[in-house]
């Protein structure tokens, strides 16, 4: 039979089970909905709490670690080669934790075209004095230019502007809790001593706040030569070299790879946030799996009431059969009012849960953890709304499948005979 009479026929049932209809189609719109938009907020509330981490860490970091070293002068005694040492109380190599040839090996990596971009770093164990008070901190000397286009820094400075720590020698960004544990503020000098004890006077210019108060309590930033001439190094002096790469992927062989071919201890971004990529993961399988659970419920929905419709229109099936409909035709009929309902649903779900991603992208949410953030995260990515659009109409063609079937079995001269 033409489409057009298929089609009629189907819009004719449902119009004659209207109410039901739409309760069936609310079922997939409210589902759609709630998959939209739970998707959408849990999304971008992973890469709210990744982002917290992972834009501030490096995908790959090379540093020197003090360690005993692996061989102790005896070992290399060739007349005591078959011996057994015994070997205690190892005590580390007595050198700083400086990266050999740095200059070196960043000139190296910016000629590999797997590397997006580097930024060296310094880092100084200190104590700052309030008062009678020492409070441990640590400054991080950074390459402000590299610093901001590869990590965001001007993202987490609640105070102060980033162009004054590149701008003066002495001049320091203070962790939030660092600063509210001195009582200090912007243009307030701090005194800062080293673990050699040598002490200097720095201005504060910014006040940095990452969320994760722990660190904030502790970690400052100041520029490379600042914090070499804090320890009196020269400008050759680095303790880490953060590389940023174009393929997140090839972090952890990259990461090998450099530690074996410049002589020093290399950390991948993998391995070093490995639980919150573990989160994300949990909270990605939850949100869609609330997700589909409420389509496959809606589904069963739909296949109630195509049962039921069939049941009160076995005459109707009778007549269509006996006038020329085959089984084929019956069950298109079917499958054409199932996905009609899906189609509908679908339509509204998609229209109510961009609505929905916009209501709670509109909600304050302020925390002092959080100073950036004003609203709920939000990720309004597209394959949300493809992923709910395909599962849906997948979902009522089987919910209208079994019922279609069911129909195109029916004998039409048993149902007549019946009556």
């Amino acid at each position: 039979m033409g489409v057009r009479l298929l089609f009629g026929i189907s819009t004719t049932l449902l119009l004659a089970r209207l109410r039901q209809t739409i309760v069936a189609a609310v079922g997939v719109t409210f589902s759609i909905t709630m998959f939209v938009a739970l998707l959408g907020f849990m999304n971008g509330l992973n890469d709210l709490l990744d982002g917290l981490i992972l834009n501030r860490t490096p995908h790959v970091r090379l540093y020197n670690e003090i360690q005993p070293s692996p061989v102790q002068p005896i070992q290399r005694d060739s007349l005591r080669a078959d011996a057994h040492h015994f070997i205690r109380s190892i005590k580390p190599k007595s050198e700083p934790e400086r990266i050999r040839n740095a200059l070196g090996i960043m000139d190296a990596l910016r000629d590999d075209p797997r590397v997006l971009g580097l930024a060296p770093k310094v880092v100084a164990q200190v104590f700052f004095n309030a008062g009678t008070i020492e409070l441990n901190g640590q400054v991080n000397g950074i390459d402000v230019v590299e610093e901001e286009r590869l990590f965001h820094f001007t993202d987490y400075l609640v105070e102060g502007e980033l162009r004054d720590l590149a701008a003066s020698n002495s001049s320091i960004v203070l962790g939030k809790g660092v600063a509210d544990k001195m009582q200090v503020g912007l243009n307030d000098v701090v005194q800062v001593t080293t673990a050699a004890g040598d002490r200097t006077l720095l201005k504060v210019v910014g006040i940095y706040q990452s969320g994760l108060s722990d660190l904030d309590k502790v970690q400052c930033y100041a520029s490379l030569k600042t914090t070499q001439k804090l320890l009196g190094r020269s400008s050759s002096y680095l303790t880490d070299i953060q590389v940023k790469l174009n393929d997140l992927e090839l972090a952890p062989e990259l990461a090998k790879e450099y530690a074996a071919r410049f002589g020093c201890q290399a950390i991948d971004i993998q391995q070093a946030n490995a639980q919150f990529e573990t989160g994300s993961d949990v909270r990605n399988i939850i949100s869609y799996a609330v997700g589909i659970t409420l389509l496959i419920v809606a589904g069963f929905g739909i296949y109630n009431i195509l049962n039921m419709l069939i049941y009160e229109k076995l005459d109707a099936i009778a007549i269509l059969k006996a006038t020329g409909f085959s089984g084929s035709d019956v069950k298109r009929i079917f499958i054409q009012l199932s996905l009609v309902i899906g189609v509908v649903g679908a339509a509204g779900g998609l229209l109510f849960g961009f609505l929905a991603q916009l209501g709670i992208d509109s909600l304050p949410f302020e925390t002092e953890a959080l100073p950036t953030i004003k609203t709920f995260p939000v990720d309004y990515a597209p394959k949300y709304y493809i992923i709910a659009s395909v599962f849906a109409l997948l979902t009522t063609y089987v919910a209208g499948l079994f019922p279609a079937r069911k129909a195109a079995r029916i004998d039409p001269v048993e149902i007549i005979r019946g009556k």
